[in-house]
């Protein structure tokens, strides 16, 4: 089974519209374009395209068998289970982990998404009053769930799994090691391409 990556899907589907519009552009280019026009063209939109890969589509919150791994937009950070000593929410998933405090990019708590949770549980229609409303009354049970979860966004809940894990695999047998933070060859990869296109493109004019 694929590992599960908790992400922002908002902008992940937005990253991959951009990347199919990118992509016909490039196309176009490469066949109705003309040197030195088409290389600066071609230079703008490699140099977005990198941006949207880097902040938009890489960055993801990846649970291992040994471990969580944080991938934010240029590096890769890796916290073994036995070494998250705690995982709360501000406006990102922050883990804890000795003296370091890992800031997760997505998914994030904004203050309009948690003002929308907030109001989550206030929402249950009501059926007496004055004016009683025409909406159909909500079982007990999903009444007490949409209360349950007011105030809690995706990123709380996203905590909650990581926190969850971290408690049961902690228990495994095993050392704990520190966490150990890498630069993204992929990331790394996708700037040096657009480094290029510009270097290219200033060169052509």
């Amino acid at each position: 089974m694929k590992p599960q990556i908790f992400r922002s899907t908002t902008a992940w589907v937005l990253g991959w519209l951009w990347m199919a519009f990118a992509a016909f552009n490039a196309i176009d280019l490469a066949l109705n374009g003309r040197i030195p026009s088409a290389l600066v063209a071609g230079a703008v939109l490699a140099v977005l395209t990198a941006a949207v890969y880097i902040g938009c589509l890489r960055p993801g919150i990846l649970p291992k068998e040994d471990g969580i791994l944080v991938r934010n937009p240029l590096r890769n950070v890796f916290i073994p289970w036995k070494a998250v000593d705690n995982i709360h929410v501000s406006h990102a998933i922050i883990i804890d982990s000795g003296d370091d405090s890992i800031r997760c990019w997505t998914p994030q708590a904004s203050a309009r998404e948690r003002a929308k949770a907030t109001r989550r549980g206030t929402t249950v229609p009501a059926t007496s009053g004055r004016y009683p409303t025409t909406h159909p009354e909500l079982p007990k049970a999903e009444q007490a769930a949409a209360r349950a979860f007011t105030g809690r966004t995706h990123a709380d809940w996203v905590a909650q799994q990581l926190t969850e894990t971290a408690a049961r695999k902690s228990r495994l047998p095993g050392d704990r090691t520190p966490p150990t933070i890498t630069w993204s060859p992929s990331a790394l990869g996708v700037l040096a391409a657009a480094l290029t296109l510009v270097i290219a493109a200033l060169i052509a004019s």
